[in-house]
């Protein structure tokens, strides 16, 4: 199948014209190139799939993950992480509410980082509500030269724990117990301040507020000092690409390539996403 495709004036591609039920291999791989060269591809017009058609698709495209906290997960199907405020007749909640409120790669604190992320709207606020995306490759070729000395010769540490979200079962444990429980957990990773992409071979900056906690051989307080300078830099508004949500979309993405952050409107009002974790089998950056 032919792709169409449009680039879009500000990050990625837009493609038209296929169905993701069903999608040939050829067709798989061919949207996978897209994302290592484009960093984003928005496929349009998908507006009737269910969640087994989606975990199809993401197997088409690679491995889907299954995330390592249950509570996220659909209650069929485990690849499908939600992000939902949706309370049911019970009281009951499907997934997680307010996600993905700071600026982050997804997983960079696990030693092996999700390759690409794929998110669908399912229920869209009447407020708009979308994704924020920041192109670290770019903002390393305009980052000042000391900053970017400083990046290619050194590591950095990354952290979930802060980022956690208290469940039930957490009641009557102090906030040090539930930190030091989901850090056996989810251990710190330390990754390279730059990496390099395994298929297109670009340096990439890669921390984030998000999860970037300190930088290897600096105390706890010159890592954060140093830090906030590169943040302070990257998140720019010049650097910020909004993309809004419609109805049928299906954003895929590189993680090794884009911070991205939720665009929430109205907390009060509901709404519902699905996100597929996919590792597209290279490894996340070259050694």
């Amino acid at each position: 199948m032919a792709l169409a495709i449009e680039q879009c004036r500000d990050l990625g591609v837009e493609v038209h014209g296929i169905d993701i039920r069903g999608v040939e291999n050829s067709t798989a791989a061919s949207l996978v190139d897209l994302v290592h060269q484009h960093k984003l591809v928005v496929i349009r017009d998908q507006l009737d799939f269910s969640e087994s058609e989606f975990v199809g698709f993401a197997r088409a495209l690679g491995t889907p993950q299954i995330y390592f906290q249950h509570n996220y997960h659909h209650p069929e199907y485990p690849e499908i992480f939600v992000s939902s405020n949706i309370v049911d007749d019970r009281g009951r909640r499907l997934g997680v509410s307010g996600t993905g409120r700071y600026w982050h790669t997804d997983c960079a604190f696990q030693a092996d980082p999700l390759s690409m992320t794929m998110v669908t709207p399912r229920i869209i606020p009447k407020l708009s509500r979308g994704t924020l995306y920041i192109d670290m490759a770019a903002v390393l070729e305009r980052l000042p030269e000391h900053l970017a000395k400083f990046a290619r010769e050194h590591h950095a540490t990354h952290e979930a724990k802060w980022r956690y979200k208290i469940q039930a079962q957490d009641i009557d444990k102090s906030v040090t117990e539930v930190l030091a429980e989901f850090e056996k957990i989810s251990p710190p990773a330390t990754h390279p301040m730059v990496i390099e992409h395994p298929v297109t071979h670009r340096e990439i900056l890669y921390v984030s507020d998000g999860f970037t906690t300190g930088i290897v051989g600096f105390s706890y307080e010159e890592g954060k000092r140093i830090l906030a300078e590169f943040f302070r830099f990257i998140e720019r508004d010049e650097h910020v690409v909004a993309k809004q949500w419609k109805q049928g979309d299906i954003l895929l993405w590189d993680n090794r390539y884009l911070l991205h952050k939720a665009a929430h409107g109205d907390p009060t009002q509901k709404n519902m996403s699905y996100r597929i974790g996919v590792y597209d089998q290279q490894p996340f950056y070259c050694a």
